[in-house]
Parts: C-alpha cells; sequence; structure tokens
C-alpha cells in the first residue's frame, strides 16, 4: 500500500484496530497533531481525547473516529483504552459525566485528578457519541 499509515490502537485488552490510513488526527499532551504518509518519526504521549483517520483520499472521503484516552499517574501508563464510536453507550457517559461533575462538587472529600479524568472520558464518549 504505497502512501498508506498503518494505524493500529493497542490496549492491555488487545488490538482494537488495524488499518491502512490516509492521516490520522489524535489529541497529543503538546497538543492536537496530524500526520500523513512520510512523516518523521516522533514519539508524543495521548490525553484523553478524540482520535480521528481518514481513508481513501479520493472523492468520496471515509473518515471514522475512535475514542482515545489515557491516565497517566507517577509518571506511567495506569490504564489505557479505545473504544469505537459505535460502541459508546451515550446515556452511559451522561451518567458517568453527572457522577464527576457531583465528585467535583464534594473537592474536598475526592481525588481531584481521577475526577476530573472521568470528566474528561465521559465528555469526550458524549462529543463522539453524538456524532454516529
Amino acid at each position: 500500500m504505497d502512501n498508506k499509515l498503518t494505524l493500529e490502537i493497542v490496549t492491555p485488552y488487545g488490538l482494537i484496530l488495524s488499518e491502512e490510513v490516509d492521516e490520522i488526527t489524535a489529541v497529543g499532551t503538546e497538543g492536537e497533531f496530524g500526520v500523513l504518509p512520510g512523516h518523521v518519526p516522533f514519539i508524543t504521549t495521548l490525553k484523553i481525547g478524540i482520535l480521528s483517520y481518514k481513508k481513501e483520499m479520493r472523492r468520496p472521503m471515509s473518515s471514522s473516529t475512535q475514542v482515545c484516552r489515557s491516565d497517566l499517574r507517577e509518571g506511567r501508563h495506569s490504564r489505557d483504552s479505545a473504544e469505537k464510536a459505535e460502541e459508546i453507550d451515550v446515556e452511559r457517559a451522561k451518567a458517568a459525566m453527572a457522577r464527576a461533575e457531583e465528585r467535583l462538587r464534594k473537592a474536598a472529600d475526592v481525588d481531584f485528578g481521577r475526577a476530573t479524568a472521568a470528566l474528561e472520558r465521559a465528555t469526550m464518549r458524549i462529543q463522539l457519541g453524538g456524532k454516529r
């Protein structure tokens, strides 16, 4: 496959996706970035956010999107996962968002980092789930 990228999304639970794609966009700790064929090598950490990719750059172009999340604790990955847009339960994500917001209101008794990360994940799921 000339001029293609191999996109593989792997979590501790296994391979989520393996596709030949034309373009990838993701959210790293330094901001959103894109990758095209022929890119220079680089390493980055991902933030909770949406990873999208495009296939078949000629018209009509198909685009698919995934939610990626990565929780960093104490300088190491403690939990990595990814979900396909079509697998997101929006109602469950809304309930998780409400729980996270409630925890943040009671900031004195909670782990602020965990509650904030839970809120970010729920927000991304709702955003992505609504695009289906």
